[in-house]
């Protein structure tokens, strides 16, 4: 693993930039980043223990599969945390590391010659973070601004609905109170006709009854004439 550090500096810069990245993706939460580092983080944890493996092999060393799996577990390690990430990039390593371990590590004891220096690997631009940050943001607040824009969508369709209901059932009560007022309006004209009617009746009957009067009078009136014409006194 420490000539892989000293001859291969270039790929485990790469290595511990993503460290950096799935170190952030954890502290912020951001589930979908997180699941594509880890991906990426495991193709490139086996890529760069087999090119570790390849280089020892090369260099006639011998390589067992426990050997190969410590230098899994060590890279694992850098990833998970930043002291590890500087032993692993300091090329002194004096045994392997565990991703399980308690952190912080002890450097004295796990690099040889000292404490190393802060990993030369390129860090990401406080800027690209920054934006990255804000693209997120940016994402989470025009899928909000959808939500609430399909929530408010569905609000107006519904309310277009209740008020053509409301529309129609008001056209409705309309319609029926113009048909009751017709109705009304000509039971008014029937009930007038009819009162016309009995006044005329009343009248007549008035008038009539005045003839029967009269003409009981002129009844009798003739009655006596022929009695006293016919000597017949009743």
């Amino acid at each position: 693993m420490n000539v892989f550090a000293r001859e291969r500096a270039q790929q485990l810069g790469e290595a511990l930039r993503l460290a950096d990245d799935l170190r952030e993706a954890q502290a912020d939460v951001d589930a979908v980043t997180l699941a594509r580092l880890t991906r990426e983080r495991r193709a490139l944890t086996n890529r760069l223990s087999d090119d570790a493996v390849a280089l020892a092999t090369a260099r006639g060393e011998r390589v067992t599969a426990s050997t190969l799996e410590a230098v899994r577990q060590t890279i694992t390690a850098a990833f998970f945390d930043a002291i590890a990430a500087a032993a692993v990039a300091s090329g002194r390593l004096v045994h392997e590391l565990e991703p399980a371990s308690d952190f912080p590590l002890d450097l004295d004891t796990v690099v040889g010659g000292g404490a190393p220096d802060a990993p030369e690997a390129p860090p990401v631009p406080v800027d690209e973070v920054k934006a990255r940050r804000e693209l997120r943001k940016a994402q989470s607040t025009l899928h909000d601004a959808e939500q609430a824009h399909a929530r408010a969508g569905r609000d107006l369709a519904a309310a277009d609905r209740e008020v053509r209901d409301a529309a129609n059932r008001v056209a409705q009560a309309e319609a029926r109170i113009a048909r009751l007022e017709a109705e009304l309006s000509a039971a008014r004209a029937a009930v007038s006709a009819v009162r016309n009617e009995v006044t005329t009746a009343e009248d007549r009957q008035a008038r009539a009854a005045d003839d029967v009067a009269t003409t009981e009078k002129a009844v009798e009136t003739a009655r006596r004439a022929l009695g006293r014409l016919t000597g017949d006194s009743a």
